[in-house]
């Protein structure tokens, strides 16, 4: 088992592409600096947010009560990470300038022995680790921790660096095996993943094993979780009285049922648990734990297998915001969380790197194209904490089932985990294009996303430029800039939306290929000037789901490479639970300038029932009385596009009008 490198640093990758240099922009121009004044609560008719605040009072610098969630630091840092990521790829001295004193604010909050928690240092001082089961505390560590390392690594400044570094020592000092240590975990992951950047970033060991231990220790007996809140006589953070002590078996929740190499469904609340997935793929790679790869594929099967929806969703139950069982996957009341599908294609991404095989990018490249980027509107101030594939307005006014739906976008929330999460993530994507086998003279070209990049191999540097006209064109270029002397291989991804049917040309001539994993491995000794294409079959088709997802039955969803589409109000009235699409009808592909942005839209053959033949006070009728569904055209656009024109009703799978 070997992990083959992350291609990320900016020497190394950079994104040059006609789609995503848009969102790049974007969230430069736009969404760094708006979340900016959201978390100063400078964003009118918006939720506050606290967060500057918070670390204001924390530092002695203002006074006052602490505000907002008790893990309100965490939307700081993942602002921090996010500008360490965007300084990378284009420097910016106020955006900089902007930044430092936001860290130097953090470190004026920093306690004498290297604590760091605006909400226990403002209102619980005397509480610190006496409720991991609710509190957040090193899942707001982590969060830090991994803002201190991409702008160490961006910048090259250490100061951030240093006090997460100092908190770490803390932590360590605290959690472990030793007498007097707390043999326990977070009820909410996130620390462990960070502890191995932290190390990757230090060379420090004890960050790793501390993050081992994290997760060794997680669902062992006695269970540290039932029995920390039996220490508390069961009082909650969130009511502040007493709560019956959960049982292991409630545990599930926290993923902390039972050791995680036994565990092989995914269960309980999302997030959670793909941020943890994330750590044990990085821990099987960096230590060879063959048994926790195992669990990691285990997971992912049974997770992208019977628990995503075909945007890349996951999640959905907004009852704790998290899995259900297998094959429950409604479209009205999903939940399907921003920040799930992002822990989604970090734990991809972590499984490329172990073991490429086109599964893992196939499914990163769905949630990335359609759940991550639909959840934030074009106008990068308004976003969707849950993404439903099926909207009703009135019923998310007045269904309270449902009210969790949202049919527009939203300024801020008082919960705001998922806009600068969504940032870090744009911000780092280079980071998912590629990855590299110094050691096999392989890279692998896991997402066809225009860029430059260059690769440190055994036999020498590999360098080229992709062109890419994904999402709306199928076809991408690989010129080759450098080359070793010796043989090396560039690995191409068969998509699975091609449906295996991909032309490969190299400097002009067809060429065959052989298929590795669902890569198109092409050995040879390279020069500088040559060129490969590579196209992948792309056309709009209908998709159907598994007969054991009831929610879909008798649907159809349409795909166009890796866009999933919907149908929309605006273009096709309502109600749309009245429109049915013909199974055999043509797709017809139009690229339409007045979409936002610009995009391919979708025209297809449907029906639509005779709203005008029914009387408004009459529910039901026997079948035979009901006229016949009238033909209709319809119109599809991409999902992530939705809701960015007029308020109204949408959905993605759609009634056939036929079976």
């Amino acid at each position: 088992m070997k992990q083959a490198a992350a291609a990320g640093t900016k020497e190394r990758v950079r994104i040059k592409d006609g789609f995503w240099d848009a969102y790049a922009a974007l969230v430069r121009d736009t969404v760094i600096p708006y979340q900016w004044e959201a978390l100063n609560d400078r964003i009118a008719d918006a939720e506050p947010s606290y967060a500057i605040r918070n670390f204001r009072i924390a530092a002695g610098q203002e006074q006052g009560e602490f505000g907002g969630m008790v893990f309100q630091d965490s939307d700081l840092a993942k602002w921090l990470e996010a500008v360490g990521y965007a300084l990378g790829t284009h420097p910016d001295p106020e955006l900089e300038r902007i930044a430092d004193e936001a860290i130097e604010l953090v470190a004026a909050a920093q306690q004498e022995d290297g604590y760091l928690n605006t909400y226990f240092t403002i209102k619980e001082s005397g509480k610190r680790w006496t409720n991991l089961y609710e509190a957040h505390e090193l899942y707001c560590a982590g969060h830090m921790i991994e803002a201190a390392v991409a702008y160490y690594e961006s910048t090259g400044k250490r100061r951030l660096l240093d006090v997460v570094s100092r908190f770490a020592d803390h932590i360590d000092s605290v959690f472990g095996r030793e007498e007097g240590q707390l043999r326990g975990y977070d009820g909410h992951q996130e620390i462990e993943l960070a502890l191995v950047k932290l190390y990757g970033a230090t060379g420090e060991r004890r960050y790793l094993d501390l993050a081992k231990f994290f997760i060794d220790e997680r669902g062992a007996e006695p269970n540290f979780l039932v029995e920390e809140c039996g220490r508390r006589d069961g009082v909650s953070h969130w009511t502040g009285r007493q709560q019956p002590i959960p049982s292991v078996r409630q545990m599930a929740y926290n993923q902390a049922h039972k050791p995680v190499r036994e565990q092989d469904v995914a269960v309980g609340h999302a997030v959670r648990a793909v941020y943890m997935y994330t750590a044990m793929a990085d821990l099987a790679g960096l230590t060879g734990d063959a048994e926790l790869l195992e669990s990691c594929r285990r997971l992912w099967a049974n997770m992208t297998g019977k628990q995503m929806y075909i945007t890349g969703g996951i999640g959905s139950t907004h009852h704790g915001e998290a899995f259900s069982f297998d094959y429950d996957l409604p479209n009205d009341t999903v939940y399907a969380e921003t920040c799930a599908s992002i822990g989604l294609i970090f734990f991809a991404r972590r499984m490329l790197q172990l073991e490429p095989k086109s599964e893992y990018a196939d499914v990163l490249e769905r949630a990335l194209y359609n759940n991550v980027i639909g959840s934030m509107s074009q106008d990068g101030k308004h976003y969707f904490y849950v993404n439903p594939l099926e909207v009703w307005p009135k019923a998310s006014e007045g269904s309270p089932d449902r009210r969790h739906v949202k049919a527009v976008r939203q300024k801020w929330f008082g919960c705001s985990c998922c806009p600068p999460n969504v940032a870090r993530l744009l911000c780092s994507l280079h980071d998912y294009v590629y990855t590299a086998s110094a050691e096999d003279d392989v890279v692998y070209a896991h997402l066809f996303i225009g860029s430059e990049a260059r690769f440190e191999l055994k036999s020498g540097t590999a360098a080229f430029v992709q062109t890419s006209l994904l999402p709306w064109q199928g076809g991408t270029r690989f010129e080759w800039t450098e080359a070793p002397e010796t043989a090396v291989s560039l690995a191409l991804r068969v998509p699975s939306w091609c449906g295996g049917q991909a032309l490969l040309k190299i400097n002009g001539a067809e060429s065959a290929y052989r298929t590795v994993d669902g890569y198109a491995v092409l050995t040879r000794v390279w020069a500088a000037g040559d060129v490969v294409e590579w196209e992948p079959r792309l056309e709009a088709r209908l998709i159907a789901a598994n007969p054991e997802i009831r929610a879909d039955a008798g649907k159809a969803a349409i795909e166009r490479g890796p866009l999933v589409y919907c149908l929309e109000e605006v273009d096709n009235g309502a109600p749309i639970a009245s429109l049915s699409i013909d199974p055999d009808t043509e797709l017809i592909p139009t690229f339409d300038a007045a979409l936002p942005g610009g995009a391919v839209s979708l025209e297809a053959a449907g029906r639509r029932a005779d709203l005008a033949g029914w009387d408004p006070d009459q529910p039901y009728r026997p079948l035979g009385q009901s006229p016949e569904p009238a033909a209709a055209e319809l119109r599809a656009v991409p999902y992530f596009l939705w809701g960015n024109r007029e308020p109204g009703e949408m959905a993605v799978w759609i009634r056939l009008s036929r079976v």
